[in-house]
């Protein structure tokens, strides 16, 4: 659990300086939430990265994160902006689960 929140927090501040300084920033309150999603993601696919819990967990999780990153960003901005925050933590959950199907162990954490 302690690494999972490592990987959220160190997720989140990088995406937030990225976004923030390199990128074309958007104000820092929508790339702050852009860079939590990004994190986020990190930290829910590590933390499931488990072969104890099934894959059908896996993909409900990950549907509880996007649906609370879109309550959120529909609440605090619109819809309009809240989907590219659940297309990043889509990509990022995607991209983490990609890289550990290379490695023998089906998992990065091992």
């Amino acid at each position: 659990m302690i690494r999972a929140l490592l990987y959220f927090a160190i997720g989140t501040l990088a995406s937030f300086l990225f976004q923030y300084f390199l990128l074309e920033s958007q104000g820092w309150a929508l790339d702050l939430y852009y860079a939590v999603a990004f994190g986020s993601a990190w930290g829910i696919a590590y933390y499931l990265d488990t072969p104890e819990i099934s894959l059908s967990k896996k993909l409900g999780f990950s549907f509880i994160g996007m649906g609370i990153l879109a309550g959120i960003g529909i609440l605090i901005f619109n819809l309009e902006l809240a989907v590219p925050s659940i297309i990043k933590f889509s990509m990022v959950f995607v991209a983490y689960y990609l890289l550990a199907s290379f490695k023998g162990s089906k998992s990065l954490r091992r």
